[in-house]
């Protein structure tokens, strides 16, 4: 399935900020962030094409997202802060306010 166009300059703002792949203790995070503006389908449909770009490793992150459907809990408070400054520094919205989708 092809993407969006939205969901196609989330990919390609995602691989400019973070030009060597997503570090392994960044994937839940962001992940969980993403999922707080993304649909669980546009969610995978993100993953998926970052995973083809080599962005992020198929492992990590389908045990990211599988831990996150199940469970329904966050990362910690620690992680998502870190992910969440490294978003705004890169001109990411990731504030509760942000509609632009």
């Amino acid at each position: 399935m092809a993407l969006s166009e939205v969901l196609t300059k989330i990919v390609e703002w995602l691989r400019a900020g973070y030009p060597q792949g997503v570090p392994e203790h960044d994937y839940v995070p962001l992940l969980a962030l993403l999922a707080r503006r993304l649909t669980k389908e546009e969610l995978r449909q993100v993953t998926d094409a970052l995973i083809e770009a080599g962005a992020l490793p198929a492992d990590r992150v389908d045990a990211g997202v599988a831990i996150t459907e199940i469970t329904d809990e966050l990362p910690r408070e620690a992680d998502l802060t870190r992910v969440r400054e490294h978003l705004l520094a890169n001109g990411w919205p990731v504030d509760d306010d942000w509609s632009e989708r």
